[in-house]
């Protein structure tokens, strides 16, 4: 406990006697401090308890007085010690109600009592507090130690800590997640500072910032060393952190930058691991596939899971991408897979799991700040494709999934584009690429030239007879033309074109070229 002017009040060898201010005796007193100034206040930084004799005081005068004592509370002087028998025989009476109206305790130094006698006690007192609080910081730094090294993970460390404390804590991922908190309670708490979190994340490590409400103050720390910022501790409060207190968040500090350097050391190791896991899984080697991902990865592949390939131009992206879906992943104790290959990043995660969800909500999150669909991807933007869902034995056509997915995701500007969605909605959106428009112009050009000499309505006829399916009568009817007038039509595109329409792949074909076209202002059906 931090000493106070009822400390001194009650030390025995003192003999001091409270002459005003009796409900203000629980000041922390930082220092003792003698001055016979008339103006001591320049010298004074706060907290302090001033014994004075008043050799240059007129202590008999109230309107000197009163202008005396309230500099000395505005300065933060905590206590007025007067010492009696040496200028005067008893404390002024002016004095007295001049530290009663300023609220400042006013304190009668017997004769006896030398100051620095109270100079002692008060340096004695701050010392035994300082080396309590620094045998506590040890002691705590020992438990919290004891529960980084236990491998059980933070949980344990912050559920100490919070203890100490008598508050709360909780460890926010690099991505501004929380990831553990103590109490429970805790983490709504925490989460509503994410925002302050990633303003820290800006700065370089270590950093320090006090926020707080009505509710409690709250500091952040950093995680870190160098300019990264691989995450940040949160405590709470009812109150500035003590010595001791402080000591402890230090030292938590320093432990969970190690472990999460050791967790980023591991990290690697276990990308390695995955790179070779995936690589024989796309090699056909499911049963290699399992035996090498052991317990780290074998969970994964015992039940259906996604394969999403995410690239941007700026690797930081997918990066980020990953650790949202680390973060979610970690809160739900599920496995993750993930391989950086340069500027992409494959990640197999559990079909409807929390990390595919945390995909899905960081491409809802870009798109909402991003043009409308079919705008060009801006530079750094992620694209994400995502596969159906799959076992061990497909891996390989859930990465050809996941890259169709990617590549209309890219074409159409999107986040995030899922097989499925390809396979139940339509291809004519396929048919925007300029390589199709292209092949498509070049089968349909000998058509259009015939058109343009106004020698016949070959394009129009040739859409109006493949939208009825070959069906000359409701073909010919639509044309407004005879159906012989239509088969005369048909035999000069095949003429013209040198491909038989009895074929299905070449009906296909233009079919297909007349959608991508446009050109043509036929009825559709």
């Amino acid at each position: 406990m931090p000493l106070t002017l009822a400390s001194l009040v009650q030390h025995s060898a003192l003999k001091l006697t409270v002459r005003a201010g009796a409900d203000r005796l629980d000041a922390p007193v930082r220092w003792a401090h003698a001055s016979e100034l008339a103006d001591p206040v320049p010298y004074m930084e706060g907290g302090e308890f001033l014994l004075v004799t008043a050799t240059n005081l007129d202590a008999e005068n109230p309107e000197a007085m009163r202008r005396y004592v309230r500099r000395l509370a505005g300065a933060g002087v905590v206590g007025l010690g007067f010492a009696v028998g040496v200028n005067y025989d008893e404390v002024p009476q002016a004095l007295i109600d001049a530290a009663e109206e300023a609220g400042l305790p006013l304190l009668e130094v017997p004769r006896r009592t030398p100051f620095i006698a109270i100079a002692k006690a008060v340096s004695s007192a701050i010392a035994e507090d300082q080396y309590r609080a620094v045998t506590a910081g040890f002691e705590v730094q020992r438990e919290l130690t004891r529960a980084a090294l236990a491998g059980d993970g933070p949980g344990e460390l912050l559920t100490r800590l919070a203890a100490h404390l008598d508050g709360w804590a909780a460890l926010y991922d690099a991505a501004g997640q929380v990831v553990a908190a103590a109490p429970e309670w805790a983490a709504r708490r925490a989460a509503r500072l994410t925002p302050d979190v990633e303003r820290l994340r800006d700065r370089p490590a270590p950093a320090s910032v006090v926020v707080g409400d009505t509710d409690d103050r709250v500091e952040l720390q950093s995680l870190g060393t160098g300019r990264r910022v691989r995450g940040a501790l949160a405590v709470g409060t009812g109150a500035a952190l003590g010595t001791a207190e402080r000591y402890a968040v230090h030292s938590a500090v320093a432990l969970l930058t190690l472990t999460t350097a050791r967790s980023r050391s591991l990290q690697g190791a276990e990308q390695r691991l995955g790179a070779a896991v995936l690589r024989m899984l796309l090699a056909g080697q499911p049963d290699h596939a399992r035996a090498v991902a052991g317990d780290l990865y074998g969970g994964l592949l015992d039940a259906p899971f996604r394969l999403l390939i995410a690239e941007a131009s700026d690797p930081a992206t997918p990066a980020s991408l990953g650790e949202a879906m680390e973060a979610a992943a970690l809160r739900t104790g599920e496995t993750l897979l993930t391989v950086p290959e340069g500027d992409r990043l494959v990640v197999l995660a559990a079909d409807g799991g929390a990390a595919v969800a945390a995909c899905t909500a960081y491409a809802e999150a870009q798109e909402a700040r991003t043009p409308a669909e079919g705008t060009k991807t801006e530079e750094g933007q992620v694209v994400v494709g995502l596969s159906a869902p799959a076992g061990p034995i497909a891996v390989s056509a859930a990465y050809k999934q996941a890259e169709q997915a990617l590549s209309v995701a890219r074409r159409r500007g999107r986040a995030l584009v899922e097989h499925e969605e390809l396979a139940a909605g339509s291809v004519l959106p396929l048919l925007a690429d300029d390589a199709v428009r292209a092949f498509a112009d070049g089968m349909l050009r000998a058509l259009h030239e015939h058109d343009a000499k106004g020698r016949g309505d070959l394009v129009a006829s040739l859409r109006a007879w493949l939208a009825h399916h070959g069906q000359w009568d409701a073909a010919a009817a639509d044309l407004g033309v005879h159906r012989h007038t239509l088969r005369y039509r048909m035999r000069r595109v095949e003429e013209i074109l040198g491909r038989s329409l009895d074929d299905p792949d070449v009906r296909m074909e233009l079919w297909l070229a007349l959608k991508a076209t446009s050109t043509a202002s036929a009825p559709e059906t």
